[in-house]
């Protein structure tokens, strides 16, 4: 691999994004691949934004995707992938839940909540792949699993194999939980195959 894999997580605080691109660079790592990762997470206790950078290929220097670098833009809320679109390469994808969770400023009133985000994505002309992915994680027996249902989409996008995604999972999640994140992970990967 000479290229790096750029992929930016963003969600709202309490979706897993943050244990999604730990699972994203652990998997990278156990491939083989020099990884790097950031995230900023200022407000998410109180249902801000969420942004996670994850990179890696041969060599990385820098964890920070800069604006129009970014291969994958994985949301876990619909008006997040709008917001961070700009980060795209003109050849990316975009991997979104359809999910709708109304921002503060929406939420107390202040804003209205834009209209056919889908559309405006869909128009982006990049390739979007939109799933409920509230509803797949609430079938595997939690809606906290939402991060494993996206990185079940995931899988399908980048050149690393299911069954070590699968592996990294059941490290990463309390034991308690296995059962729901893998279900939850194989009907991400199901949903898009």
């Amino acid at each position: 691999m000479s290229k790096s894999v750029n992929i930016m997580l963003a969600g709202v605080g309490g979706q897993g994004v943050l244990l999604a691109s730990e699972v994203i660079s652990k998997v990278a790592m156990e491939k083989g691949y020099d990884v790097k990762k950031s995230e900023v997470h200022g407000m998410a206790q109180r249902g801000g934004s969420v942004v996670s950078n994850v990179r890696f290929g041969e060599k990385i220097y820098s964890p920070i995707i800069a604006e129009g670098e970014a291969d994958i833009l994985l949301a876990f809320e619909k008006l997040e992938a709008l917001r961070w679109l700009n980060y795209l390469k003109k050849d990316g994808i975009i991997i979104t839940n359809t999910q709708k969770i109304d921002p503060l400023p929406v939420a107390n009133g202040k804003e209205k909540y834009p209209e056919n985000v889908m559309d405006k994505l869909e128009k982006s002309g990049l390739k979007v792949i939109g799933l409920d992915a509230l509803s797949k994680a609430r079938e595997a027996g939690t809606q906290k699993a939402i991060n494993t249902v996206l990185l079940g989409a995931l899988a399908n996008e980048i050149d690393i194999s299911k069954d070590l995604f699968e592996k990294v999972i059941k490290e990463s999640v309390p034991k308690s939980t296995i059962k729901i994140n893998t279900t939850a992970f194989k009907s991400g990967f199901e949903a898009i195959n």
